[in-house]
């Protein structure tokens, strides 16, 4: 599923790097809660919509899925998203 930029990619053999233009996206391991909170939910609605049989069968298998998939993040994206983070630190300071 897509949410803002960012792709999650079920790569069950581990391939999916080899396919990858690496100088425009980053590959990353789907670890922090809130990544993975995002993905179940892409594919509970995914579920909901469609009835997917893949889709049921990776929510209740979840942990021996959620290592299978990829994080997609678009360089640029990256970077406006670790300027807003940079912004919003810095107006969390300068309120203190």
């Amino acid at each position: 599923g897509m949410s803002g930029g960012i792709a999650y990619v079920l790569d069950p053999d581990g391939d999916f790097k080899s396919r990858c233009n690496l100088g425009m996206v980053g590959l990353h391991p789907v670890e922090s809660k809130h990544d993975q909170d995002t993905l179940r939910g892409l594919l509970k609605k995914h579920f909901e919509y469609t009835d997917s049989a893949v889709a049921k069968k990776i929510l209740d298998h979840w942990e021996a899925y959620v290592v299978k998939f990829v994080k997609v993040l678009p360089e640029d994206y990256k970077k406006v998203l670790d300027k807003m983070h940079l912004s919003a630190e810095s107006m969390k300071l300068a309120s203190v």
